[in-house]
């Protein structure tokens, strides 16, 4: 099969005759009904019926005509696409992220420098487990993911079997997100059992899907609330968590040119630091961007912990205050 083929089939399929076909495509009759019928031959199918007014189409050829014009279009735009195209190739990078806000604003940094450098560059925001699957799977360069003590020996266990690395890029206090005028925002930490009768939001995900891969910081000592609630976005996510007395855990970061005031974070007490970082393929090479990203990367969490830190100091400060 040729495009060449293709392209007989569907101009005599607008032309309603092979003779008409030849005459617009300048090619002689006979060759374009021996490369037709070869084409019929390999396929074990007839395109159509000759008659006094021409072709009529079989139910077998309108089926194939309708596949050969969707090739033949892709061909069309594959063409246009290269046709033009600089000696340079553009830069690529793609990132698969935990629903994290550094994340972003480091991505942010990145385009931002990158000027005007072609690139094409993607960032997805999902759960762990499907970002150790798009880092393995070549779906994208740099994978952001954290580990915890409950979670690190399976996590890494997985990583292994995958060849994959994980490069620790900050260790951080576990903490729990609340809105400012929540009942907890102006503690200077919680417990589990400070926690107990507020509702619990957290990132749905997939069924069958291991506890290791959540979202949200794992609490041994926290008991099943009684109230849960369960989104897959980010926006809505902080949207709830603004406008209700929910709560979820995690890392308690804040960027703060992303941070609408409304959502904040308070210490847990007593518990295991979590340990955010990127995983890419063992010995796996970076690209210029990757390695510019991962600059972002750093800098946007050491921003983070130092405005969540002051926001800490200031939520307690305000709670101490006459």
């Amino acid at each position: 099969m040729t495009f060449q083929q293709l392209a007989y089939v569907v101009e005599i399929s607008k032309c309603g005759s092979i003779n008409k076909a030849a005459h617009k495509l300048m090619q002689s009759q006979s060759g374009i009904s021996s490369a037709v019928r070869e084409l019929e031959e390999e396929l074990g199918i007839q395109f159509f019926v000759r008659s006094n007014r021409g072709v009529d189409f079989t139910p077998d050829g309108r089926e194939f005509l309708s596949y050969a014009v969707s090739l033949l279009d892709q061909k069309e735009r594959i063409e246009r696409l290269y046709e033009t195209r600089d000696v340079t190739a553009p830069e690529r990078f793609s990132v698969s992220t935990q629903r994290y806000p550094f994340t972003e604003d480091a991505f942010l940094r990145m385009l931002e420098a990158a000027g005007d450098v072609r690139y094409h560059v993607s960032i997805k925001e999902t759960g762990m487990d499907t970002v150790i699957d798009d880092v393995y799977d070549h779906r994208a360069d740099i994978g952001v993911i954290f580990l915890t003590e409950l979670t690190e020996k399976m996590i890494r266990r997985l990583l292994d079997a995958r060849e994959l690395e994980f490069h620790e890029v900050a260790s951080v206090p576990p903490c729990v997100y609340v809105r400012k005028g929540h009942p907890l925002a102006s503690r200077d930490a919680v417990s589990a059992q400070d926690l107990e009768g507020f509702p619990y939001v957290s990132f749905e995900h997939a069924q069958g899907v291991a506890a290791d891969f959540s979202e949200e910081y794992q609490m041994m000592s926290m008991k099943r609330p009684d109230r849960c609630i369960s989104v897959n976005n980010r926006a809505t996510m902080m949207n709830v968590l603004a406008r209700t007395d929910a709560f979820t855990t995690g890392s308690g970061l804040l960027v703060e040119s992303f941070i609408s005031q409304a959502v904040v974070s308070v210490p847990l007490e007593e518990e295991h630091a979590i340990r955010i970082g990127w995983i890419l393929p063992r010995g796996g090479k970076r690209s210029p961007m990757t390695m510019q990203f991962l600059h972002f990367l750093e800098e946007s969490v050491t921003a983070s912990i130092r405005f969540t830190t002051r926001l800490h100091q200031s939520l307690a400060e305000g709670h101490s205050a006459p």
